[in-house]
């Protein structure tokens, strides 16, 4: 009992500390929708990677990627290279012209940008904006509900009471700042994370004598857990596929609103790259650190029946109670990270995309992220497993439905309204599709992702590229037919 006090103690603390933070960031706001949702883009490098950086990896980094670790071993480390090198070439290749270009059309979300410039783009930007608001609020409704089943975890806590927590946090800072609020305290969190993760992984080495025994330990338990190919029997395609199989996921990010609004926030493009760099460098830490805490916890705790709990169990059989606390701060700091980011995003696309008579309201701008996180809230203590089962694919879908579309807007390449609307209902249905049809092999019941060890976002993107490059050939082929000589009746 008296460890469970000094726990919950440390993470009060720091939960109060983001908030403090989070409503001090106001000092420095204006009453203005520019500031509320982009900083007034004058947000300095370093926050802006961080920001980016925590606001991607979420709760997966402490659950999921020290889940697949604790399972595959050291394999899984090609997941986190193929990631990041595509989220590196993403940031490389467009998110400084999105600075530039969403400056010059005064775009302040990206449903805007998308829409701008377009014959009836209206359509564009409600669509992009309901596409938004359907998979972010479900998102970030699972990352309070997996932030409240940590607590639930360790305190034995009604999972519905961590849920209140988090948002009555989440809307406090966000509220109050807007997305300056939100990138303050996702920096803040990004910093608690790097530091928990680095302190339990510290003291797993040390429990094991060190990392001289760790290998020959993991290989007598299982020795795929020390081959860095893939088992073939869960990556049929092999390491290379495998590992583009991921570039393409991580390139996803070009779909990712919540994320692309920390590049259009920046004080200049010229600091995008610093920003890159910074952000690349602290997720390779912080997810290396998360694989390497999956594999001592595959030898300290061999027997744990959910990989994915291998996080707290390690904390709680390791660490003094107040280190615990921070473990625990770590991975709520990444569900609210994501948390407040996808609210922001979806209050946004509400107040300026959907219902753009609202778009200068500063008034309408907070009322809307009050209105989006009571829809969160809401979803969130239903408990529905259907918001589960969407998050496993939400990246995916908002990457297919958005990334191609952005990357035509972004390259000035000629597009019309039918064609852009028509890329994103192919992209939002595609991954949907090879995510759940199934069909039968050898007697085996099977889907296309698992048969195939393709994740969604690779068949989702191309089908919305594809459409374009089809559209675009019957546009040539018209525009050669009406301008070929006729003969003339004399």
């Amino acid at each position: 009992m008296e460890n469970q006090i000094w726990i919950a103690l440390t993470f009060i603390v720091f939960l109060l500390s983001f908030t403090f933070l989070g409503i001090y960031s106001s000092t420095r706001k204006q009453d203005t929708t520019s500031d509320y949702l982009l900083a007034s883009r004058n947000v300095n490098p370093w926050l802006t990677a961080l920001s980016a950086m925590s606001t991607g990896q979420s709760g997966f980094l402490f659950v999921g990627q020290v889940g697949l670790a604790y399972s595959v071993g050291i394999s899984a480390i090609w997941l986190v290279i193929g990631w990041a090198l595509g989220d590196y070439i993403a940031w490389c290749l467009f998110f400084e012209k999105l600075r530039t270009a969403s400056e010059e059309t005064d775009s302040e979300t990206v449903s805007a940008f998308l829409g701008n410039n377009l014959p009836n783009g209206r359509w564009v930007s409600i669509t992009s904006g309901l596409i938004t608001v359907a998979l972010l609020g479900s998102y970030a409704a699972a990352q309070l509900v997996s932030g409240s089943k940590a607590l639930n975890a360790l305190f034995g806590w009604d999972y519905r009471l961590g849920i209140i927590i988090g948002t009555v946090i989440v809307v406090i800072y966000c509220f109050s700042g807007g997305i300056r609020a939100s990138i303050w305290t996702d920096a803040a969190q990004a910093i608690v994370m790097i530091i928990s993760l680095f302190l339990l992984l510290m003291t797993a080495i040390i429990s094991v004598g060190g990392l001289s025994d760790i290998w020959t330990l993991l290989a007598s338990i299982d020795p795929q857990l020390v081959n860095l190919n893939p088992d073939p029997e869960t990556v049929p395609n092999g390491l290379v596929a495998y590992l583009f199989i991921w570039m393409v996921a991580g390139f996803g990010v070009v779909g990712q609103p919540h994320i692309m609004v920390r590049a259009m926030s920046i004080n200049s493009a010229k600091n995008v790259a610093l920003a890159r760099n910074i952000k690349i460098c602290a997720g390779l830490s912080t997810s290396f650190m998360a694989i390497a805490i999956g594999m001592m916890a595959r030898v300290i705790l061999p027997q744990l029946s959910d990989p994915e709990s291998a996080l707290p169990q390690l904390a709680l059989g390791l660490l003094p109670s107040i280190l615990v606390g921070l473990i625990l701060a770590g991975l709520f700091s990444a569900v609210m990270s994501t948390a407040d980011s996808q609210i922001l995003s979806c209050s946004a696309a509400i107040t300026q995309d959907i219902f753009p008579q609202l778009a200068k309201s500063y008034k309408f701008s907070k009322l809307g992220t009050l209105s989006v996180t009571a829809i969160v809230l809401a979803i969130a203590l239903a408990g529905n497993n259907n918001v589960f089962a969407l998050v496993t694919f939400a990246w995916s879908v908002l990457s297919s439905s958005l990334g191609p579309l952005f990357i035509i807007r972004i390259l000035k390449r000629p597009i019309n309204t039918t064609v852009a609307l028509l890329m994103m209902i192919i992209g939002t249905i595609t991954p949907v599709i090879w995510s759940t049809i199934r069909f039968e092999i050898a007697g085996k019941v099977s889907t296309l992702k698992v048969a195939t060890g393709i994740y969604e976002v690779l068949p989702g993107m191309a089908a919305g590229l594809i459409v374009y490059l089809i559209a675009q050939f019957f546009i040539n082929e018209s525009q050669e037919a009406n301008t070929e000589p006729q003969e003339i009746n004399r």
